[in-house]
């Protein structure tokens, strides 16, 4: 539901600013056009080449430039923190050029716009751990990245993708962390020891899992299992782990 909600609010602004960038534009040449748009992106003036490729879009769909055109669009999108109609580029070019030859830019692209979606720059600017929020657009990061680096394990973005699928898979554990934590301050043990049991099955090597060890033995203490609470404790001693 939220990515059509996304979809239907991008097609409507793209009908909007096409309409507006028609007015605006001049009309040019598409190479001029095209060239216009290459000057604002080179310059960081990410609105401006929007204004000028939408132009382009709209007045040349079939044109020699229409495949970068997308594939600018979707940069320019993306660092004017249009996430919404970048992220409505990408589904469209993907579907319609399965096979393009930078197919891995767009999928990378892709993992990026759900890392911004997931993203908030006051928070983080300001030091808020926010690891409690709506992990749904990480997931679909980590999905994004995943599908790049096995699909396409030599392309240029591979590496930082890998490195960018270490840092989501910390942030879905420390939202697990967060859950396992909430269940505990509500008495909801039985909760919180099938969600340790779920973040030891899939994120075993996070520090967050790490963390989560000491309420898991209290659990299983406050449901009077006690031999269960003993394993998760050695556990704990064997890792270092402060309560």
């Amino acid at each position: 539901m939220m990515r059509m909600k996304y979809l239907v609010a991008s097609a409507i602004l793209s009908l909007t600013l096409a309409g507006c960038s028609s007015d605006t534009v001049p009309d040019n040449p598409p190479s001029e056009m095209y060239a216009t748009a290459q000057e604002k992106l080179q310059s960081g003036n990410f609105r401006g080449a929007i204004t000028e490729l939408e132009a382009l879009d709209n007045r040349y769909p079939f044109g020699p430039y229409s495949q970068q055109v997308q594939l600018d669009l979707i940069y320019a999108y993306y660092k004017a923190d249009e996430l919404p109609m970048a992220q409505a580029t990408i589904d469209r070019f993907a579907r319609l050029n399965p096979t393009h030859p930078n197919i891995d830019y767009v999928m990378y692209m892709r993992g990026l716009t759900d890392m911004a979606f997931d993203g908030n720059t006051v928070q983080d600017f300001f030091g808020i751990d926010r690891s409690d929020r709506d992990p749904q657009h990480a997931r679909a990061a980590f999905r994004d990245f995943t599908q790049l680096v096995q699909n396409f394990p030599q392309s240029a973005y591979a590496a930082d993708a890998q490195k960018r699928l270490v840092a989501l898979h910390n942030r879905l554990a420390n939202y697990e962390l967060s859950v396992a934590q909430y269940y505990t301050k509500r008495g909801a043990f039985v909760a919180v020891v099938n969600r340790v049991e779920q973040m030891m099955r899939d994120y075993p090597d996070s520090e967050a899992t790490r963390n989560a060890l000491p309420l898991m033995e209290n659990a299983y203490r406050q449901l009077n299992l006690a031999s269960q609470a003993d394993k998760v404790k050695k556990i704990i001693e064997a890792n270092d782990i402060k309560g």
